[in-house]
């Protein structure tokens, strides 16, 4: 026993060296290892949102609106006054930049800052407010317009990441990164038509960031940022997007005929105020036909608008359907019209005198 206690003792003692070797090694080797280099290290996220950001800030711009405003009625010269700005974003390499109306509306002068610090005056080519949507031009040489890429915004889903570029209180080229919140929301334009099928985003929006582009993880537009949400007119997490898919079938009519040519009925409508006063005082669902335009369709085919007589005013075809589609009021009638072309026979389903009455009317172009 006194020999296996020696040895177990003399065990132990070695065992005991050897850690305390150990112990003493740890700190030192743990010491000498170097710090982490911060600008070396990424997550893949950000190295995502870096990624994204080289590759489209160079698209989008910033643009300025002013006014030309008499301050006092004894003067004959007007003031350039500042009225307001936004972002936008290179269509192409001939000069077309994509903003929103309501960046300028109402401007007499426009200009057009590029990421590379050059500024340009700018024309407005077309512009579709119930869109929310303007397309101007600048005299800038090619080499100095990096395009956005186009997505395809059908392909988003609740979750997907963006990311939103822009100007917002004057802060140029702002990223901001968020998700999809929602698809298919519905918001107001300044003409009060409903803009469907909208993008909501949590990547903050605040004033200046209209009109500047949404892009997925790839860098590729997705939407326009439109609008924001909130109480205090700051981001508070609920913005809106209108979808490339929009933009994209709009922007090439604007470039050519400066507005979008949406086919029409042939007949005259209420403006939407008006028109929903009477539907409301009259009791009545559906578009008010105010009058049918001489030549056109409708005409020939027996429609008729309202007449005065001594009884006051009477009604005539209120619409009620397209093509199957129930209309409630002159949005849902325009957004079934989006939808088709020039020369297209349409069936209308109207009311008049208690009457359900069917026509088949041709569409005519915008500009008739």
């Amino acid at each position: 026993m006194n020999t296996f206690s020696a040895r177990l003792t003399r065990l132990l003692a070695a065992c005991c060296v050897l850690l305390s070797s150990i112990l003493v090694l740890i700190p030192a080797q743990l010491a000498a290892q170097p710090a982490p280099d911060y600008t070396a290290f990424r997550t893949n996220d950000e190295d995502n949102n870096i990624e994204v950001f080289k590759k489209a800030s160079p698209s989008v711009v910033y643009i300025t609106n002013s006014r030309l405003v008499r301050r006092s009625f004894l003067s004959l010269n007007p003031e350039e006054i500042p009225q307001g700005s936004g972002s936008g974003f290179v269509w192409n390499s001939d000069g077309y930049i994509v903003t929103n109306f309501h960046v300028i509306q109402n401007a007499s002068r426009l200009t057009v800052r590029l990421q590379d610090g050059t500024a340009w005056d700018a024309r407005v080519v077309g512009v579709e407010p119930d869109k929310d949507l303007a397309v101007l031009h600048i005299e800038a040489p090619q080499d100095h317009l990096v395009p956005v890429e186009l997505g395809d915004s059908s392909l988003l889903e609740v979750g997907r990441k963006v990311i939103a570029i822009g100007n917002p209180f004057g802060l140029d080229t702002t990223l901001t990164v968020g998700v999809v919140s929602a698809l298919g929301r519905e918001i107001d334009s300044v003409t009060r038509r409903r803009i469907r099928d909208v993008i909501q985003t949590d990547a903050a929006i605040n004033p200046g960031n209209s009109g500047g582009p949404l892009l997925n993880s790839l860098g590729q537009l997705v939407g326009v940022n439109t609008a924001i949400y909130s109480p205090s007119g700051a981001s508070s997490g609920i913005g809106f997007a209108i979808p490339v898919n929009t933009v994209k079938k709009i922007v090439p009519e604007l470039i050519e005929f400066g507005r979008v040519q949406t086919p029409t009925l042939g007949i005259a409508m209420f403006p939407p105020q008006y028109a929903d006063y009477y539907r409301s005082r009259w009791g009545i669902t559906g578009v008010i036909v105010l009058d049918v335009i001489e030549g056109a369709s409708p005409e020939r085919a027996g429609m008729r608008g309202l007449t005065e007589t001594n009884r006051g005013i009477l009604l005539g075809d209120v619409i009620i359907e397209v093509d199957g589609e129930p209309i409630a009021d002159e949005d849902d009638l325009l957004n079934v019209l989006e939808n088709r072309e020039v020369g297209d026979i349409i069936e209308v389903i109207s009311m008049r005198d208690n009457q359900r009455l069917s026509y088949r009317i041709e569409l005519r172009a915008s500009r008739q």
